[in-house]
């Protein structure tokens, strides 16, 4: 296998090319932007949602699969290899680059949002509040947990197992052979930067319009407008790009487990002040209702009862941004799994967060709901009147201390916001270098303006609608390229233990035996050796070496 150079690939030119012609076009023509994203939106979500239905249920499937198939004590890496990173550091990661600002953003505010207009039952009754905690747990549970495990696993599978690049490209070649060296690969991986691309600007979107609308509630001098929004996104940039420049066990390291140290002291606080017996009843509840109703929730397009209204603009919008996550998250997870196995990685990646998630809403949940509850339906009537990124900041402000506790989830939110562009400015730099584990400095500040300057570009042109419908797009053909990688994995993993298993055998049977299967194992090699993608070239595994 021929080696592959460090250095910037024709997916950044390409990618950049692109990219500065979309800016442009928001620049100039605003509405004209927004119009044609809706149009397309449209199209896609009225004919084309059953793609995402489907295709994040058989993600689910494949993974549920992978731990408990024989393939699950494959370690990433060689098999007597330590994990890298602890524990705590390495759920911080998942955690702060899978969810976080979005969990902040939508803690209060989704609940909320249900309990008054649930998919099914009448709104604002007791069935509406467990509808609604039942459907924000499903829109943030197992289901995109899955697709960033697929796509995570297959990148580390074939980068620490086999030493090829962490490259989309790369990881479908048992798929498509030499064609992931030309003009196919680089499709893939111009496709897998655009959603990265869309996915941190709609991130970077949530988080300054949702520090904005805490900075104006909190200071009468500070407005909540679009001009506040821009500057907001320019201080945060500044931070995420200094941050990147430190490299993943300093600025992102440190940051994330920050974050997750401030979260759960944010929920806590919540807790103890809240209806904390109700809390935990909720989680009980909520939990057995989401696992007792996943399948018919997953295969649910109210095609006969429901609102149609709900599934498109709440659950295929989640399925399209995790599916547009996954590009970013997925290398990222992957990039901190060394060591770790196949199953130890799936439960850890879709078991740990999705627990998290539960408790986080099933608290958020219900204080939102009982504190709307007391003000007569209040606090919903000002996010429909100011908007959904106040939900959190309005419903703090009942609470002891209020200006401290605001000013922490200011914090926390501005910290979310960094540490989620910081990782997705080093897997953007990380896809246009040819999979290199340090990309240089120069390119992440190019990638760190180009992240910025889109969400500016969509918040400008439609706001918070512009973001989600450019985000829905862009993940509809990264959804096939999921799907790729899945295939190609489940190919690569059967041909791997295949070898295995003979090599075990040949250790317990006689030396007849080994002799006889002798010429048949080096077939398999040999024959799973050509699926391989190519291996990265020696700079870059020092590098990889000298920064674990």
């Amino acid at each position: 296998m021929r080696n592959r150079k460090s250095a910037v690939t024709p997916v950044f030119y390409i990618s950049l090319a692109i990219a500065f012609v979309f800016i442009l076009w928001g620049a100039i023509f605003p509405t004209n932007l927004e119009t044609n994203l809706g149009y397309i939106n449209n199209f896609i979500s009225n004919e084309l949602g059953w793609v995402y239905m489907l295709a994040m249920t058989g993600f689910v499937i494949f993974a549920f699969y992978l731990v408990i198939s024989p393939y699950g004590k494959i370690r990433l890496g060689k098999q007597d290899e330590k994990p890298q990173y602890s524990y705590f550091t390495w759920f911080s990661f998942l955690f702060t680059a899978g969810m976080g600002v979005g969990l902040v953003f939508y803690g209060v505010n989704e609940p909320l949002t249900h309990f008054h207009n649930p998919p099914i039952t009448e709104g604002g009754t007791a069935l509406a509040q467990q509808e609604a905690l039942q459907y924000t747990l499903f829109h943030w549970g197992f289901h995109p947990w899955a697709v960033y495990a697929v796509v995570g696993l297959a990148l580390a599978y074939f980068n620490f197992r086999h030493n090829a690049p962490l490259l989309m490209s790369s990881a479908i070649s048992p798929l498509i052979g030499d064609r992931s060296k030309g003009w196919m690969g680089t499709t893939v991986d111009v496709i897998a930067v655009f959603g990265t691309i869309f996915g941190i600007a709609t991130s970077l979107g949530l988080g300054a319009t949702q520090i904005t609308a805490g900075l104006s509630y909190s200071f009468d001098a500070i407005e909540n407008n679009l001009l506040t929004q821009m500057i907001v996104v320019i201080i945060i940039t500044i931070a995420f790009i200094a941050s990147a420049a430190t490299g993943v066990n300093k600025g992102i390291r440190y940051l994330s487990m920050g974050n997750v140290v401030i979260a759960i002291a944010l929920m806590i606080f919540v807790f103890i002040f809240g209806s904390s017996v109700l809390m935990i009843d909720s989680f009980m509840t909520n939990t057995g209702n989401y696992l007792q109703n996943l399948v018919s929730m997953t295969f649910n397009m109210n095609s006969f009862v429901g609102d149609r209204g709900f599934l498109d603009s709440w659950t295929l919008f989640y399925w399209a941004w995790w599916i547009g996550w996954a590009a970013f998250v997925g290398s990222f997870i992957a990039r901190v799994s060394r060591g770790r196995t196949i199953r130890e990685f799936i439960i850890g990646v879709m078991g740990v967060p999705v627990l998290f998630s539960a408790i986080w809403f099933a608290i958020f949940g219900v204080a939102g709901i009982e504190s709307d509850n007391i003000l007569g339906g209040g606090l919903y009537s000002l996010i429909e009147t100011q908007g959904n990124e106040v939900a959190l900041f309005a419903f703090l402000e009942n609470y002891p201390a209020a200006p401290l506790i605001m000013g922490i989830a200011i914090l926390l939110i501005a910290s979310f916001f960094v540490t989620s562009a910081d990782s997705g400015t080093f897997v953007l730099s990380m896809l246009t270098t040819g999979g290199s584990l340090n990309p240089p400095l120069k390119i992440k500040l190019i990638w760190g303006g180009i992240l910025a300057a889109t969400a500016m570009v969509l918040l400008a042109s439609g706001g918070l609608n512009a973001l989600q419908m450019a985000m829905l797009i862009a993940a509809f053909p990264f959804t096939f390229i999921v799907i790729m990688l899945a295939i190609s994995l489940y190919k690569a993993l059967r041909s791997e233990y295949g070898i295995i298993k003979l090599e075990k055998q040949q250790l317990v049977y006689e030396a007849g035996y080994r002799e006889e299967t002798q010429k048949e194992l080096e077939e398999k090699r040999e024959a799973f050796e050509e699926t391989l993608p190519d291996e990265q070239p020696p700079e870059i595994e020092a590098q990889s070496k000298e920064d674990n």
